[in-house]
């Protein structure tokens, strides 16, 4: 398994499993079925959503062996709580090195006060198609959508963060 401060990349792929970003993280720890790395913004960015992500934003990151979706914490470069952004998508794979996932295209980007707001439910509805999702994976993403909801509105990790 992984060692503590080992550095390994990240996959986020699409269903048809071409890659669609890939990054570098150092792992934190693993507390049973949850992974904890942290990485850091190497450029600047300009999300749709976000707007600019500046050089230097930490991002903590979560993700689950046995869940649908993982959780991003980020932090402005000066350590203040920037917001959460959430990732619905199949349970990751760890080989060589590598942590591999499917993103299923549905997010939540969650801000500091804790409102939030659904994102991409069109492009997902459009890949669904495209790619034939099985049933069961659709009414997956669903589920996991709804468990995300229930943890931002109560407040359960990781988004039990104090600011």
């Amino acid at each position: 398994m992984l060692k503590n401060e080992e550095i390994i990349t990240i996959n986020s792929r699409k269903y048809s499993g071409e890659i669609h970003k890939s990054w570098t993280v150092t792992f934190l720890e693993k507390n049973e079925s949850q992974l904890s790395f942290v990485g850091e913004f190497q450029e600047e960015v300009l999300h749709p959503f976000l707007g600019v992500i500046r050089r230097g934003t930490i991002s903590y990151e979560f993700y689950w062996l046995d869940r649908w979706y993982n959780v991003f914490r980020f932090h402005e470069p000066d350590g203040s709580l920037r917001n959460f952004y959430c990732n619905v998508n199949m349970p990751p794979v760890i080989n060589n090195g590598f942590l591999d996932y499917v993103d299923l295209d549905l997010d939540i980007l969650v801000w500091q006060d804790f409102t939030y707001q659904i994102l991409d439910l069109e492009e997902f509805e459009e890949n669904a198609r495209f790619f034939c999702y099985p049933k069961n994976l659709y009414e997956k993403v669903l589920l996991s959508l709804s468990e995300l909801i229930n943890l931002i509105e109560n407040k359960i990790f990781p988004f039990d963060y104090k600011i």
